[in-house]
């Protein structure tokens, strides 16, 4: 067992059980590194004997962190504390037959993004140019490059350690010549220098795709092409989150005079109460 299940039931031996259902979200393992969020209630001597729990259940973890805060900012950083194990925030995460290094505190990265990694890779066409926004350390590039045959992959991202990161793992895992990190706000680049390069456009990043919408729809080849917008979304009980979701891309998509064939949407995460993570790949066209 691992996931939710197994943290409430290591928090259940440290606070009992009726306080352990507060724990909210997964145990995520990221290479060999265990990150829990810190639930409201909770003491940093309470999470830290939940976390030598971890360590005893799970021997390929090293060291365990709680998230003290949650992702803020262009860089997408979240607060972290250590809890136990090894004192050490950077590791080597595996996924789809791909390697990244990668460092908790200083670069954003989800395991909660796997089948999305390899859902938008599935897609790619022989020759296609991709441009990846909001890449991070490089995951959806670099296995978007290794499990397809795009023709190029334009990899931006505006934190300089991501930027130093993806620079390394686009070594680590051989595609010099597909995926091509750059560093830089990905709006300006586009603009500025990939304007009409793109067959299809990747934006991770909930916070900036309403934004920068106007900027994807300038880097598509010909004025069309394929945009996947992933947005967080508030949902009430009985309202459907991805149809929400389209919606809010639809509109803005009609704001900007484009036209657009919703083609999939399903909902990646939860990322509160009530609130969710979920992506729209559409097919656009502004000619």
């Amino acid at each position: 067992m691992t996931g939710q299940g197994l943290l409430r039931e290591l928090a259940a031996r440290v606070v009992g059980e009726e306080k352990a259902r507060r724990m909210w979200g997964r145990l995520e393992i990221i290479g060999d590194i265990a990150v829990i969020r810190w639930p409201p209630g909770f003491t940093v001597e309470e999470l830290r004997r939940i976390a030598e729990l971890i360590l005893e259940r799970l021997p390929y973890v090293r060291s365990v962190w709680a998230a003290s805060s949650p992702v803020e900012g262009s860089y997408r950083l979240r607060g972290f504390t250590h809890l136990a194990g090894e004192e050490r925030s950077e590791t080597i995460y595996k996924e789809h037959g791909c390697l990244f290094k990668v460092d908790i505190r200083r670069v954003y990265v989800s395991p909660r993004l796997c089948h999305e990694h390899i859902r938008i890779a599935r897609l790619i066409r022989d020759g296609e140019v991709v441009i990846n926004m909001y890449a991070g350390a490089g995951l959806f590039s670099i296995i978007a490059a290794r499990h397809a045959r795009p023709r190029r992959v334009y990899s931006i991202d505006i934190n300089p350690d991501a930027y130093r990161f993806m620079v390394e793992n686009v070594r680590l895992n051989r595609v010099e010549g597909i995926v091509v990190p750059i560093l830089g706000d990905a709006a300006k680049v586009v603009s500025e220098r990939l304007r009409g390069e793109a067959d299809r456009i990747l934006m991770p990043l909930p916070s900036l795709v309403l934004e920068h919408l106007p900027h994807a729809l300038e880097g598509l080849r010909g004025g069309r092409g394929y945009i996947h917008a992933y947005l967080h979304v508030h949902a009430a009980r009985g309202e459907d989150p991805r149809s929400k979701a389209v919606s809010r891309l639809m509109d803005r998509l009609g704001e900007l005079g484009a036209r657009a064939k919703p083609l999939f949407t399903r909902v990646v995460r939860t990322v509160g109460p009530r609130w969710y993570q979920v992506v729209v790949d559409v097919y656009v066209e502004t000619v």
